[in-house]
Formats: structure tokens, C-alpha cells, sequence
């Protein structure tokens, strides 16, 4: 029978989102496509019980996670089941709808009918009675952004959600977003983007400029650019890689000889600073605050523990940035 490491808080920082009461670790667990029946059962409850004890006290879902879809829901569910039960109030779980889960018109994008129902069925899957955060996954071009947001309103008001988010959503859809739900009286706890010293376009475009000034947390997804940041593709790409393996997240013709001289000069930068590229990726996410969590998938325990020991070095000089960003315009 599992039980908690006593010493599970000592060294995580947790990061308060936005203007809420919640807090997160400074790294999440997604669950994304390393949970399913395609990976022995036992090591993905390790990772669980490995992140817990090491102050991983969020685990990120959707609906879609496998494979096959739903499949990473099941898995947590069924360690809630054996290792978590005496932890649930511990525990930050959240979940989205946005993608495609079932045929016909009414089993992808936004409109309240898909949504709630994608709600009770990811919480049937995962055994709760409701998910502490609850994400619109994609802005839906054909449904009123109200009818959406009115959609996570009602998972709130119905017990089924304690707060709401988006992902993948503009700075002026995330404005809107945040504006209709302020009316109807759920605030916008969080934003889910993609970004990594690689791609900077929650920088760039705005978004992030948008969230400091709406008070509206971020949790960073990918910030190892699907496995480009780490030590994996310092020498091409491995045979045994997602790059090599037709992966729809990472085309072989994406990692260019420019690209694997760039990785090179940031592995240099990292060990100067006495992390793995990795690890200073991640803490590169994380600097100055403005992001409140880093997304970190695992396929294994030590894989986890690796990443967590970013954070004991999240800070960066002005050098060190500026030998970053030049590394990367090449």
C-alpha cells in the first residue's frame, strides 16, 4: 500500500495562479501520451507516486490523452483508486474538451452540449465527483465564445469544476474569454500555452502581456519542444526517437543541421549553469515568474525526478539570457 513521502513539500515551489487562492507547483505532470495500455501499469503509477513524493501535486489531462482517447483518464483513475484515495484534497486535477472524442457533430470543439457531456465522461473515467480545473482546449471558430464560457460556468455551478481555463487561445479570444466570464461571476483561473525557448510566441504575440494584466495564471505546455530540448538530438536524430518514428509532433525534417548547432550551444550554456539542457529549459520557462507551472511529461520515475531538480535553479543572469537568445537566432 502506497504511502506518501513525509517530506513531500520541502522542496517544491509552489506558485500562487493568477489572482486566486490556488497555488501549483512550479512543475505539473501531463499525462499526455504516456499513459494508455500501451505502457506496463506499474510504471505509470510509479511516476504518480514518484511525482507526489516529490511535491508534483497536479496532474494535467484532457479528454483526448492516450492512446487510445480517454485511456490516460482510465489509468488515473485507477491509480486514484489504489494509491490516492487518502489524498484527493492534496491533489490539483484537471482536465479539457475541445478535441475529437466521439463521431458526428456533437463530439469536438465547443458547444455546451459537447462540453458537458466530454465533462462527465472524463469524470466517469477518472472515478471523481469533480476536477479542480476544467479547460476549453481550443477556441471553437463556429460556436459564440459565450455559449462556451457559459458551458465552464455551468461545470462550476454544477459542482463539477472548482475553476475554469483555456488553452490554445489568442490574447484577444483569452480578453474576450476572460471578459464574458467575469460577468457571468466564474473568474478565468488559467491559460494553457504552448511555449519554450523555441517557440516564443506567447511572447510575441501578446498573450502573456495579456494574462499579467488580467491577473490570469499560465501553465506552459511542451517547454521541451517535444524532446528537441533535450540531450536527445544533440548529435541528429536518434533511430529510436519521436523525430525518427513519422510522430504528427515532431517531423524528422523540423531538426536541421542549424537547429542540432543551436542545441549544442545551449547543452554549453546548461552545464555552465550545472543543469542538463533540459533542466535548464524548463527553468528558462519558469524565470522571472511569469509563468506559474511548466507542463513535464515522464515515461519514467528518474525521468521525473530529473526534471523536477530544474527548480533548484530557476534564476538567470542577463548573460546568460542573452547567450540563450543569440544561440537560438544562430
Amino acid at each position: 500500500m502506497y504511502t506518501a513521502h513525509p517530506d513531500r513539500y520541502a522542496d517544491m515551489p509552489y506558485r500562487r495562479t493568477g489572482r486566486s487562492g490556488l497555488k501549483l507547483p512550479a512543475l505539473s505532470l501531463g499525462l499526455w501520451h504516456n499513459f494508455g495500455p500501451d505502457r506496463p501499469a506499474e510504471t505509470q503509477r510509479a511516476i504518480l507516486r514518484t511525482a507526489f513524493d516529490l511535491g508534483v501535486t497536479h496532474f494535467d489531462l484532457a479528454n483526448n490523452y492516450g492512446p487510445p482517447p480517454g485511456a490516460a483518464e482510465e489509468a488515473l483513475g485507477e491509480a486514484l483508486k489504489a494509491d490516492f484515495a487518502a489524498y484527493r484534497d492534496e491533489l490539483v486535477i484537471s482536465t479539457k474538451a475541445g478535441y475529437l472524442m466521439w463521431p458526428g457533430p456533437y463530439g469536438e470543439w465547443g458547444s455546451r452540449k459537447y462540453l458537458l457531456s466530454s465533462l462527465d465522461q472524463s469524470l466517469k473515467r477518472m472515478g471523481l465527483d469533480y476536477v479542480d480545473v476544467f479547460y476549453s482546449h481550443r477556441p471553437d471558430p463556429d460556436t459564440p465564445l459565450e455559449e462556451t464560457m457559459g458551458a465552464l460556468h455551468s461545470a462550476v455551478q454544477q459542482g463539477k469544476a472548482l475553476y475554469v481555463g483555456v488553452s490554445n487561445y489568442s490574447a484577444e479570444q483569452t480578453r474576450e474569454a476572460a471578459r464574458i466570464l467575469a460577468d457571468l461571476g466564474t473568474p478565468l483561473l488559467i491559460h494553457q500555452p504552448r511555449y519554450s525557448m523555441l517557440d516564443r510566441r506567447p511572447e510575441e504575440s501578446g498573450l502573456l502581456d495579456a494574462l499579467d494584466e488580467l491577473q490570469v495564471g499560465s501553465i506552459a505546455y511542451s517547454p521541451l519542444e517535444q524532446g528537441l530540448l533535450t540531450a536527445r538530438y544533440l548529435d541528429g536524430i536518434p533511430e529510436d526517437s519521436r523525430a525518427a518514428s513519422d510522430s504528427p509532433f515532431l517531423q524528422r525534417d523540423a531538426v536541421t543541421a542549424d537547429l542540432v548547432a543551436s542545441l549544442r550551444e545551449l547543452n554549453e550554456i546548461a552545464s555552465s549553469r550545472g543543469q542538463s539542457l533540459a533542466q535548464m529549459a524548463l527553468a528558462w520557462v519558469l524565470r522571472g515568474g511569469r509563468v506559474t507551472s511548466a507542463l513535464v511529461g515522464a515515461s519514467s520515475p528518474q525521468q521525473l525526478r530529473d526534471s523536477v531538480a530544474a527548480t533548484a535553479s530557476l534564476a538567470f543572469d542577463d548573460e546568460e539570457l542573452a547567450r540563450i537568445d543569440a544561440a537560438i537566432k544562430g
